[in-house]
């Protein structure tokens, strides 16, 4: 069963825009399908499939890319571009004649652009030669694996708890018991797996992580010890929705510090966590700088701690992680899929006052408690006055850089949005 993609559209927009268009993110989150389906209906491009996977093509695109292009002639879908990086430049060659062609009336705008997708699943490696060869030729689209968003088909766009909003999405959001809540933490979000609901996640994760540790880490670095990278994986996920301290990591992984951080840097540029910064002030002197951990895939964090059971987990010791992690991620793809960088923080001082998460947009700040309750209350709600001493009221014209606080708010397991204040509410996690 094909899941519609809210990132479809940026993706359109792109091609429209840029002669080439990449599309990365971590291994089987649809990359390759959503492409293949929006090809389908190119009104412009009738497109060629070619798949670097294939250890035929693959030799021919590494030692003879000029060949490859003869016998491969655009508009082409390049999957896994990352195994045959000398193409970027023949394309960087092949765009920049067509460009020419243009300006001299040769061809119109509409057929060179959009002329070559790409997906790639290592950015790590990826990006230096995308940077230096295609630099102003080339749209890129970050793809995670499915959000709540998309498989209930809710149509909602990037999270900002502004109370017009919140009031949208009100009249169509579904109400999600914690039992449903636990049941999609613990399965995730891969499509494979939300398109099967019979196939187990077990042997699903198994197979993935193998391939991950076979495939993207050993061409990561050829330093990493697959079987101690399979133990710093599992200590990650154990730190989910915590700060960063690589010391602790090392630690308990057996490792140095600096090769602790160079591998958190792996999962990060292998999209399997992102690293949420603390928001700064100059107006703020106390605050905490490590920045916090987060798994972009609860179904692969749970796996990886072997929690096989929604209400073992949320009866458990980490159900309070894993909730944050996941409205967190979930906030996160929301941005992603509308071809934006998510554009979020975190809070906490020295005097232990925190907030979980800030959205900095448009000149406001909007701040954002998670708790799992289904009976919260205001005083959850109580650091947020932390930020009045780092915004500034909307009539004031000093300090033009700082933003005007906006509304915030409580996400949790309560049934309907309702306010807290004139300027709070309490919002169903259904609504993310």
């Amino acid at each position: 069963m094909y899941i519609e993609r809210r990132i479809s559209d940026t993706i359109r927009k792109l091609s429209r825009q840029f002669p080439v268009v990449l599309l990365t993110g971590p291994r089987q989150t649809g990359k390759t399908t959503l492409l293949q389906k929006l090809s389908e209906n190119d009104p412009v491009h009738k497109r060629t499939y070619v798949s670097l996977d294939d250890p035929n093509i693959r030799e021919l695109a590494v030692n003879d890319p000029a060949l490859f292009f003869q016998r491969f002639d655009g508009p082409l879908l390049v999957d896994e571009i990352q195994y045959a990086p000398g193409l970027l430049t023949y394309i960087k060659m092949i765009v920049d004649k067509d460009r020419f062609a243009v300006v001299q009336g040769e061809k119109e705008a509409l057929q060179i652009n959009g002329k070559y997708w790409l997906t790639g699943s290592q950015m790590f490696q990826m990006m230096k030669g995308v940077s230096e060869s295609l630099a102003g030729r080339i749209g890129i689209v970050r793809l995670q694996s499915l959000s709540n968003n998309e498989i209930r088909q809710t149509g909602f766009g990037p999270f900002i708890p502004e109370s017009d909003e919140l009031r949208r999405r009100s009249k169509t959001a579904p109400f999600m018991p914690v039992n449903e809540t636990f049941s999609g933490i613990l399965r995730g979000g891969m499509p494979v797996l939300a398109g099967n609901p019979g196939l187990d996640p077990e042997n699903y994760f198994s197979a993935y992580i193998q391939t991950y540790l076979e495939r993207d880490i050993r061409d990561v670095t050829k330093a990493a010890n697959e079987l101690q990278f399979h133990t710093f994986l599992q200590i990650a996920a154990a730190h989910t929705a915590t700060m960063v301290v690589y010391d602790d990591l090392a630690r308990e992984a057996g490792i140095s510090a600096p090769t602790a951080k160079q591998w958190i840097s792996i999962l990060i540029s292998t999209g399997i966590v992102t690293l949420l910064q603390p928001w700064s002030s100059n107006t703020l002197k106390r605050i905490i700088k490590a920045p916090k951990l987060y798994f972009l895939d609860t179904g692969l964090c749970a796996w990886l701690l072997k929690w096989k059971a929604p209400d073992t987990l949320e009866a458990g010791p980490a159900a309070g992680a894993f909730y944050e992690t996941w409205v967190i991620s979930e906030v996160y793809k929301s941005f992603l899929n509308a071809g934006l960088e998510p554009p979020l923080y975190y809070y906490r001082d020295k005097d232990k006052r925190e907030i979980d998460l800030l959205i900095h947009q448009d000149g406001k700040l909007y701040p954002v408690e998670i708790k799992k309750t289904a009976t919260p209350d205001r005083s959850m709600i109580k650091s947020f006055s932390v930020l009045g001493k780092a915004v500034k009221v909307p009539e004031s014209d000093s300090a033009p850089f700082t933003p005007v606080l906006g509304n915030g708010a409580l996400v949790c397991q309560i049934p309907q949005f309702l306010p807290i204040d004139a300027n709070n509410s309490y919002v169903p996690v259904g609504f993310i």
